[in-house]
């Protein structure tokens, strides 16, 4: 089925105006998704992080397809995020992790939001709206267990359970705490935080348990507890760095050749004149750059030869010189003629060039390289 926005074809299409297009790949996330659900087994919810729209994705087409494979939990990050996704998806959990924004209580209760409650004011907020509405709201209690970032003690956690007023009107159904350096597996930070974690749930008895995102999968089971809340894994970047990832491409990237150019050795070619040929080159313009998404670390200099590379009809292609703010140049010279063409498909990033080589070159992560993908792309969702 095709419908507006959307292409079946694997073949990459030319997009109705000049822009680079965005593939979004919803086979792979639903296949990612499903991974991880079976990963986690039967009695263990596989929740969404849909936060920064879907990853730079979209949230609203991601919340629906994993809906539709069976998700039935989200985190976002803000309120806003969840009204939206609320429109859609009447019949869902929608936690909001950045916690209950003072004087919003009205918005989340509107929407059937559940507020992340992070401190000790948040709590008391939170039960005071309830109590005033003479009604039992539910909300998660995030535990700090060694991120330092948000989230309430683990002395909080022995006064709020042992306390009948601090969180009256608050139906405690969610506790969670989060990793922060699951990707580091013998990092020792893990244990003691899955120990501190463990401390903290014996309060609650009652409530189901999150510990892990991404990453945190990959630990164990004994770190899996009720609910685990991935993100990065669910759009295609690789939870266990180091090792191959099991999880499929969702983004995919591609611009076309706009330009074909012929540079005499000794030439630089780009902004700065940062790079200087070393031979007599060809030389294509592709028409991506920065306000893009593509990171100007991506690119390379005669200091720093080494930067990212293109996938073109079959071959590896490396950025020469600087990424300017539409376009890039690519060193072309060792591609057959009959491969290169005005209008040739590139692909910058996806099956051949995946999130998180590209995030190396430009010495980020790839949660930032997707997030940073500008709204100039043609988007099409792919079923």
């Amino acid at each position: 089925m095709t419908h507006s926005g959307t292409v079946t074809s694997d073949r990459p299409t030319l997009s109705a105006g000049g822009a680079a297009k965005l593939t979004l790949d919803l086979t792979a996330l639903r296949s990612n998704w499903g991974y991880l659900n079976k990963k986690v087994g039967e009695n263990c919810t596989c929740a969404v992080v849909l936060k920064a729209n879907g990853y730079g994705t979209g949230a609203i087409e991601v919340g629906k397809t994993l809906y539709d494979a069976g998700a039935r939990v989200f985190f976002v990050a803000f309120p806003e995020e969840g009204i939206e996704l609320r429109k859609q998806l009447p019949h869902v959990e929608i936690y909001v992790l950045s916690g209950l924004f003072r004087e919003r209580e009205k918005f989340y209760y509107d929407f059937d939001l559940k507020p992340v409650l992070n401190s000790h004011e948040e709590v008391a907020e939170w039960s005071s709206f309830a109590q005033s509405l003479d009604e039992e709201l539910p909300a998660a209690l995030h535990f700090d267990t060694g991120m330092h970032r948000l989230g309430l003690s683990a002395r909080d956690a022995r006064e709020i359970a042992g306390s009948s007023t601090l969180s009256k009107g608050i139906n405690v159904d969610l506790i969670m705490s989060h990793l922060a350096c699951a990707d580091t597996p013998d990092h020792t930070l893990n244990k003691k935080q899955l120990t501190r974690f463990q401390r903290v749930c014996e309060h609650f008895p009652g409530a189901r348990r999150s510990l892990c995102n991404s990453s945190g999968i990959f630990l164990g089971p004994e770190y899996h507890f009720d609910m685990v809340r991935p993100g990065i894994a669910l759009y295609g970047g690789n939870p266990v760095p180091g090792q191959p990832n099991p999880m499929l491409a969702v983004a995919h990237v591609h611009g076309e050749i706009i330009s074909l150019r012929e540079v005499p050795a000794g030439d630089s070619v780009g902004y700065g004149a940062s790079r200087v040929t070393s031979r007599k080159s060809r030389i294509a313009t592709i028409n991506a750059g920065y306000a893009d998404g593509l990171h100007r670390r991506v690119g390379s200099s005669d200091d720093q030869p080494n930067g990212a590379r293109v996938y073109i009809n079959g071959h590896f292609a490396p950025i020469f010189g600087r990424v300017s703010m539409d376009m890039i140049a690519v060193d072309v010279t060792d591609i057959p003629e009959e491969h290169l063409s005005r209008g040739a498909p590139v692909e910058i990033m996806g099956a051949h060039v995946n999130v998180d080589e590209l995030a190396n070159f430009a010495q980020t992560i790839p949660y930032e390289l997707l997030c940073s993908l500008g709204a100039r792309y043609t988007r099409h969702y792919k079923r």
